[in-house]
Parts: C-alpha cells; structure tokens; sequence
C-alpha cells in the first residue's frame, strides 16, 4: 500500500497527515517543517481543508473516510471517541462504560493514547474522572488548546 504525506500548520504546531487516496490512516503533531509529497491524494487534501475549516471554526464534525490499525479493543474505543460531541468532554470511565466494560478505565487509557488519527478522532476531549486533563500524546498544552477552542466556539 504506497502512502503520500500532506502537512498542515495549525495554530498549535504543525500536522502531518498520511494517507493512501483512500483513506486516512494517521494524523500526529511534529516537530520541525515535514514535507508534503509533491502529489497529495484528493483525500488527504480534504484532510486538509476539513481541519483548516475546524481550527477556523467551521466544521465540527470531520467527514472523511479513515482506516485505523489496533487491536478490536482499540476500535471499540477509538469508534466511541468519534461519538463525543464537538465541545465536550468524557472521562476514561465514561468511554469504558459505554462500549460495555466498566473496569476497562486504565485499557482505554491505553487505547485513547493509542489513536493513529489525533483530532479527528477526538481523544484529546477525554478527561480523568475527577476533571483534569491527563495524558495526550500532542502534549497537554495542546489538549488544553483544542478544549478552549471548542468550548468557545459553542457560545
């Protein structure tokens, strides 16, 4: 399966977005300046439109076709994590209570700090069941960042 990479600078630091024409399959924060390929498949540049439209504060809800690799587990989880609403946030133990196993808290964890496809897959609106942030992988500055976004938006 060949991949092409596209690049979007955000307000928050730079994205790099691998895909193939069909689908999405990764999405992370980075350091430095990546380059994108020289051709970018039309559905990494709706990848890029649609965030460039979320961080202008115009979409929120991503449309896009993704394929993800993990584990059954992960899926359920990563599957629930795109059902959180657009200015809200869930708690590990939220998710594990709605995919049906109440005890999984430390597994979602897991699987949250997991996810191939940061943002569109919307693990930075989980919290710790007391309401801190905890653990993202683009750092919590970020998380913090992308919740204020949103929050505000809502208003």
């Amino acid at each position: 399966m060949e991949t092409s990479k596209a690049v979007y600078v955000s307000p928050i630091g730079t994205i790099e977005i691998v895909g193939t024409p069909e689908n999405i399959l990764a999405l992370n924060f980075v350091e430095g300046e990546p380059e994108a390929d020289a051709r970018v498949p039309d559905c990494l540049l709706s990848c890029v439109e649609q965030i460039d439209e979320y961080f202008k504060g115009n979409r929120r809800v991503f449309s896009l076709p993704l394929k993800t690799e993990g584990t059954a587990f992960q899926q359920q989880v990563w599957r629930q994590l795109e059902r959180i609403p657009y200015g809200a946030v869930a708690s590990y133990g939220d998710v594990a209570r709605a995919i049906g196993k109440p005890k999984a808290c430390r597994a979602v964890g897991s699987a949250n700090h997991s996810n191939p496809i940061a943002l569109i897959i919307p693990c930075h609106r989980v919290i710790g069941a007391d309401g801190t942030l905890t653990g993202y992988g683009g750092g919590l500055w970020r998380k913090e960042w992308l919740l204020n976004l949103e929050a505000n938006r809502l208003g």
